[in-house]
């Protein structure tokens, strides 16, 4: 997996601009709705989707952007927001309830979220949940990243596809697909 840190550095500058209450509603609502107790964003950035998960919840962030950690921790020090890939989760097999992506996959390559799902898998207990850029055939949207396909990505895996739509507008502009996952 490569990491072009100037690229992620600009990316987290203009992050805090990006947040979207509306989908951090709808996330934090949808895990609460599924009962679940501990959640998981991978690929936090600053932690704008978690931001509204009250301190009830055992929440975690993972990235690999100390600028991005930097802020994340400075806006919710209840998290615990860790450096961290998605090929090698520090965390115990099974050990999360509500895992997620938020448009993490559209930028990384094909081996690394090949090696990402399998994690995801791992240390989910019952729920994971992809919001990615959405193209059948997984072509490029620019350089720096490319359509995903992730229904396809979990058939090889014991999951039950609960929903695999795309996101209304109001709630993701960017139109991303959602797609959730249990775990069985």
């Amino acid at each position: 997996m490569s990491y072009n840190k100037e690229f992620w550095d600009k990316y987290t500058d203009k992050n805090e601009a990006r947040f979207n209450e509306e989908f951090a509603k709808f996330t934090r609502d949808l895990a609460t709705s599924l009962r679940c107790i501990s959640v998981l964003e991978i690929g936090c950035g600053t932690g704008i989707d978690l931001r509204l998960f009250p301190d009830t919840f055992e929440i975690h962030g993972i990235d690999l952007n100390d600028k991005a950690l930097a802020i994340a921790k400075e806006k919710k020090n209840t998290v615990d927001f860790k450096k961290g890939t998605i090929t090698d989760l520090p965390f115990e097999d099974s050990s999360i309830d509500f895992v997620f992506t938020h448009q993490l996959l559209n930028y990384l390559d094909d081996d690394t979220v090949e090696k990402g799902i399998s994690e995801m898998y791992r240390v989910a207990r019952r729920y994971i949940m992809n919001c990615e850029k959405f193209n059948e055939s997984e072509k490029q949207i620019d350089a720096n990243h490319k359509f995903r396909n992730v229904v396809e990505k979990w058939s090889d895996y014991k999951v039950k596809i609960v929903s695999n739509v795309d996101m209304h507008e109001e709630i993701e502009p960017d139109k991303s697909r959602f797609t959730l996952i249990k775990k069985i």
